[in-house]
This record gives C-alpha cells, sequence and structure tokens, in this order.
C-alpha cells in the first residue's frame, strides 16, 4: 500500500509540469534556463518530496527573480547569465522586491529558494556560481508561537460549537481540530491521511509525512481515535481505503478552508482572541507539553522538526507563562 510521502510524491510529479517553466514561451527566458527550472522543480517533487504549496512559491520566487534579470540584463537570460551573476545584481533584485512591498521573511525565502536552485545546478554540473552564499539573508524580526490556553484548546476540541448543518460534519470538525491539538500535526497533514490512515480500532500510532517527506511516528489519544471513530460511522460516503478520511459536505476532499471557518466561529463564540487559528493547535500542543514537563528533543520528534533550534523556540513561550505567574503570584509584587 502507498505511504503518504510516496501518494504525495506521484502527486507532485504531475504538479511540478503544471508551473510554466518546460515552456520556453511561457517566461522570457533562454530555453536551457527553462528546462533546467522544470528539472529543478520536478526534483524537488519527486526526490524531495516537497509539497505543492513550497513548490510553488520556489517556483514563484524564481520566476520573479528570472524575470527581473530579463529587465536589468535586456534581453532574455539563459543558464550562462546565471554563471556570470554577481552579488551586486542580487542586492538590486531584493531591494527591487522589498520596493514591491516584500517583508523580510518573504525575501530570506526567496533567497533560500536560489541558493537550492544554485546548488542543485552546481550537482548536476551545469553552472558553478556560489555569489548567492555571499549575500547574507535579510534578518526577521523574532516571532513567538501564540498558543492557546489549555483551557481555550480544551474547549476549542470539546465539540461545543458545531456545524449545524449536520451532526457528521461537527463530529468530522471535532476529530480534525483534536488531531491537531492532540497530536500536534500541521492541517494539510491531518487533511492528507487516508481512510487507510485513520487512528481506529485499537490503533493508537500513526505514520505522517511532514514536510520534505520526512516521516514520524505520532501518538493519537483515545479521545482522537473516538471522535475519528464516531466521524466514520456518521459520514454519510462511503469511503474506501484510499480515499482521503476527511471529506466535505459534498464528498470531495476536506478543503483547509472550512476547519478555518470553524476556528473563526469558535472565535466569535468563545471570544478567542485573533491568533486562534488552526495552526496555533500545534503552537498549544507543543507549549502544554513543554509546560507539564515534557522533555524538548521529544517534542522536536513529535513536531518533525529536522533542527532542535526551531523547537527552542517554545522555550520562550514557556519562559514567558512562567514570568507571568511570577508576576501575579509573587508576594513582592503586592504594594500596600
Amino acid at each position: 500500500m502507498p505511504t503518504p510521502a510516496h501518494r504525495a510524491a506521484s502527486h507532485q510529479t504531475a504538479e511540478a509540469s503544471t508551473f510554466g517553466f518546460d515552456d520556453p514561451t511561457s517566461l522570457d527566458l533562454g530555453a536551457d534556463l527553462a528546462a533546467a527550472a522544470a528539472s529543478w522543480l520536478a526534483h524537488l517533487a519527486n526526490a524531495r518530496g516537497y509539497s505543492r504549496e513550497t513548490l510553488a512559491a520556489y517556483e514563484r520566487d524564481l520566476r520573479q527573480f528570472v524575470s527581473f534579470l530579463a529587465v536589468h540584463l535586456d534581453y532574455s537570460p539563459c543558464l550562462a547569465d546565471l554563471a556570470r551573476l554577481d552579488a551586486k545584481t542580487v542586492r538590486a533584485f531584493l531591494a527591487a522586491r522589498r520596493r514591491q512591498g516584500a517583508v523580510s521573511r518573504s525575501l530570506s525565502r526567496t533567497l533560500s529558494a536560489l541558493r537550492t536552485f544554485f546548488r542543485w545546478l552546481e550537482a548536476e554540473g551545469r553552472i558553478r556560481n556560489r555569489t548567492l552564499q555571499q549575500v547574507s539573508l535579510p534578518k526577521i524580526p523574532h516571532s513567538v508561537p501564540k498558543p492557546l490556553t489549555e483551557a481555550h484548546a480544551a474547549r476549542v476540541v470539546s465539540g461545543e460549537v458545531t456545524q449545524p448543518v449536520d451532526d457528521w460534519i461537527g463530529m468530522r470538525d471535532t476529530a480534525v481540530l483534536l488531531l491537531l491539538y492532540g497530536g500536534g500535526l500541521r492541517i494539510s497533514e491531518a487533511l492528507s491521511l487516508t481512510v487507510a490512515d485513520a487512528p481506529v480500532n485499537g490503533r493508537d500510532v500513526i505514520v505522517i509525512a511532514g514536510k520534505g517527506g520526512k516521516e514520524r511516528m505520532v501518538p493519537v489519544l483515545p479521545v482522537t481515535q473516538a471522535a475519528v471513530s464516531s466521524y466514520l460511522k456518521l459520514c454519510p460516503y462511503p469511503l474506501q481505503a484510499t480515499d482521503p478520511l476527511f471529506v466535505g459536505a459534498k464528498g470531495g476532499a476536506l478543503s483547509p478552508r472550512i476547519i478555518q471557518l470553524a476556528m473563526q466561529r469558535m472565535r466569535e463564540t468563545f471570544g478567542l482572541p485573533a491568533t486562534a487559528t488552526p495552526h496555533a493547535l500545534r503552537h498549544s500542543f507543543a507549549t502544554h507539553l513543554l509546560a507539564a514537563g515534557a522533555d524538548l528533543r521529544q517534542i522536536q520528534e513529535l513536531l518533525g522538526h529536522a533542527s532542535l533550534s526551531t523547537t527552542q523556540i517554545y522555550t520562550a513561550v514557556d519562559r514567558d507563562r512562567l514570568l507571568a505567574v511570577y508576576d501575579a503570584a509573587h508576594p513582592r509584587q503586592t504594594t500596600g
């Protein structure tokens, strides 16, 4: 049976060919550069298992860059032009994107995408130019995840606010939200599960294919297993093993937007902050585990982070919470 990673790879192979770089007339650039870009995107999809969203972002970054080069050079750029690329031109491109309103985070991702492309070109023996390594990544303001409080998170996954159209839809939404908060899944990971992946009939661990196709094992709480089982019993559509586990009102694959709207209703009903999004449940999962004494390495594995430094950002959240408790409870904080 195909794994989630294999299913994603086969889907992404088709996606990589839809971005337009395999057609030199779709953009003002040389045929050799167009072919190289198409091959690179296919490599990211097939060999690296990049998601459709990441492929689209990388294609957009490269497209913006070669469009800038076409104007800068006043002719269609080819691979030879990339081989001659200098740091001054790269900085001019980033400055132009900044003037168009791009923020540091977006520019940093763009530069990272271009570095990935140039490293691939070198590995393939097409060109060798390490100019991009000389250009520093824009500084990104330090941002700390904004989790829900434990009380708010408990209400979100309690099923108190359900879709009035049908009971099965309300149970479906609850099951998805429990996977996000109880397992730390990204919404894309939860919605990519198939019926064969469902944590039912005593199955308390699922295998998730995360970013880059990296697989991890995620324990599933009994309450989540029960919610998924109840949803499947109520679902009016006959689902096969390879079908999406979570389906929409018309039986097709469930859109992330539906879960986002469910969270919006909960924000309005429970008076939750604007930061209470589906992804905030993943942040809440990590933060609440850390507060309960879980090891940072264990949380890293559960979240599927490639680097511990990514997980360490939750220590800042926990530290802020502890300081707030200290300020509120320490005797020296009282006056009079």
